[in-house]
């Protein structure tokens, strides 16, 4: 990164060379032991900070001169730790934190007014970039004014000794956001900006994942590939609680199609449930079937009223069915799957469940499901390509009803290979089952969520789906986090700055677009400085535009 003052080339960057390291603590010594005498003046001219090695320099250089400095640090403790013992008591919980420190410029350098806000606009992007969301600064006495024109706000009593007093302040991302635009000069994002997926698919793959895939192509009709099929579709049962699956080419919507398939050979009407995008596709592959049945809508976002449940589905003949979607991925409800068996017990009507962005981000029990379907993406975290129906009774092929290839009995009849299968998705599925720690997988898809949200919330974002905490139930799902933007904040524009920073989000599917939404979804793996990041990110974009910036 670099900008151009008066006719020379001035370069904000981090720190990385040995010369530049001597100039900082060359630096660091002209401005804190004599402009501001907090330590006693060395013959060499040099001050090495204690901090040295866990600081992270953001420098201004003219041509190769060191001409101002700002030093970041995430490692706890800090130097306001220190001195102010209960630090932790000043400060607003969940935050990621860093310190700002040795704050320096050379002393008379004329372009000081346009090199502090090029090292703070440079230290500003990297911030967001790391996921922090509020800085601390021990803010010398003497510029309190200008850290009070940045937004950072005074806490605690001064510290430090007579001739280099300090005063504790604090920044948080939400009260610098909106004053950045004008405050700074810079508006290009960084040269480096992270590269993350929080797309509902494809979700990035392990190594071991990739490998599998990446081995050389069988026949579907050798005998050790039959077996990699029983192996596979061993674990996945076992994972879900099934008693079998068929494993077909193709996407969710194949795999919803073979349990419509299936449903249409029940001569019974049915209900479907529909709270949401997925919801209302399961009406159309139902239509498409001929099958008959009953809607029972709720509004997106919300979750289904049990009670209207059980009335819709009394009365119903013995053959009776209700399919529903478990995780609706368009507003991130998890709906209630042991709720929706209960019921189904009660009135002997047939469960069918849509699981595909359920499996793998929690835990799902089949048992008591007639039919479920998932996929190999998603939270499986394989490849996606491969569809999958679970089920529990035997199911035979029923050649004069069903198309072949939905024809879940020519699966159980043929060991799960009846037609061409890809031996290159199916290894790589088999690797992603077997691989994973499933226990802490959910539980690590669970926690990251509810901290998105919070963090979200906090930020005064809006979240479409929402846990009803006066009676302790769980409607927002894992993995899944649908944001409302305000309608003078364009959701796809939004989506493409994101886009342009590094982070994917969906915000592309109409229905999305309809509703001016976005979502942040984790079915890869993410870490909280990349959840911490893209919330910063999208945080400063509706700030600039709700600033008309």
């Amino acid at each position: 990164m670099g900008r151009m003052m008066g006719h020379r080339l001035m370069q904000v960057k981090i720190a990385s060379e040995p010369w530049e390291f001597e100039q900082i603590h060359t630096l660091n010594h002209e401005t804190f032991t004599r402009e501001i005498p907090q330590h006693p003046a060395s013959p060499s001219g040099r001050l090495v900070d204690r901090f040295h090695d866990d600081n992270v320099y953001v420098i201004g250089l003219h041509d190769r001169r060191v001409a101002g400095m700002v030093a970041i640090r995430r490692q706890r403790p800090f130097s306001l730790d220190q001195r102010l013992p209960d630090l932790d008591a000043y400060l607003p919980a969940g935050r990621a934190i860093c310190e700002l420190r040795l704050l320096a410029v050379e002393k008379g350098d004329r372009r000081r007014g346009r090199l502090l806000p090029a090292i703070f606009d440079f230290v500003w992007r990297y911030c967001l970039g790391q996921g922090y969301d509020l800085a601390l600064i021990s803010g010398t006495t003497r510029q309190l004014k200008l850290y009070e024109h940045i937004g950072f706000m005074p806490f605690g009593p001064l510290v430090g000794a007579p001739g280099a007093l300090f005063q504790p302040m604090m920044l948080t991302l939400e009260r610098f956001a909106p004053r950045a635009p004008r405050l700074l000069h810079a508006a290009q994002p960084p040269a480096h900006a992270p590269s993350v997926s929080f797309l509902p698919g494809p979700a990035a793959v392990r190594p071991a994942v990739r490998r599998a895939f990446e081995a050389p192509a069988e026949s579907h009709r050798s005998a050790a590939f039959v077996a990699d099929v029983n192996a596979v579709s061993a674990s996945l049962c076992a994972l879900v609680g099934a008693r079998r699956v068929a494993i077909l080419l193709g996407s969710g919507t194949s795999a919803n199609d073979a349990v419509a398939a299936q449903l249409s050979l029940r001569h019974a009407r049915g209900v479907i449930l529909a709270n949401g995008e997925f919801g209302e596709r399961l009406v159309d592959h139902a239509r498409r079937f001929g099958l008959a049945f009953d809607v029972l809508n709720q509004p997106w976002g919300e979750p289904f009223d049990l009670e209207a449940v059980t009335r819709k589905l009394a009365g119903r003949s013995p053959s009776g069915w209700l399919w529903f979607v478990h995780c609706e991925t368009s507003t991130g409800v998890l709906n209630d799957l042991d709720a929706m068996k209960a019921i189904c017990s009660r009135a002997g009507a047939v469960l069918c469940v849509d699981a595909i962005s359920s499996i793998g981000n929690v835990p799902v029990d089949f048992r008591g499901v007639h039919l479920a379907s998932g996929v190999s993406g998603k939270g499986l975290g394989s490849f996606p390509g491969l569809a999958m129906v679970f089920y529990h009774d035997d199911i035979r092929p029923a050649p004069e009803r069903l198309p072949r290839y939905l024809d879940i009995g020519l699966y159980a009849n043929a060991d799960g290979v009846p037609f061409t299968q890809s031996s290159n998705l199916v290894r790589a599925l088999g690797a992603a089952v077997t691989a994973s720690d499933w226990p802490a997988r959910f539980r690590a898809v669970d926690e990251a969520t509810r901290w998105l949200r919070a963090r979200l919330t906090l930020l005064g974002l809006s979240i479409v789906a929402r846990d009803d905490d006066r009676q302790s139930l769980r409607h927002a799902a894992p993995g899944v986090v649908t944001i409302a933007l305000p309608d003078a904040i364009d959701s796809a524009a939004i989506g493409v700055a994101l886009q342009q920073q590094g982070f994917l989000v969906s915000v592309n599917s109409q229905y999305l677009l309809q509703r001016n939404w976005i979502q942040i979804c984790l079915m890869g793996e993410t870490s909280r400085e990349q959840l911490a990041a893209v919330s910063n990110a999208l945080y400063q974009l509706c700030s600039r535009v709700a600033a008309g910036v």
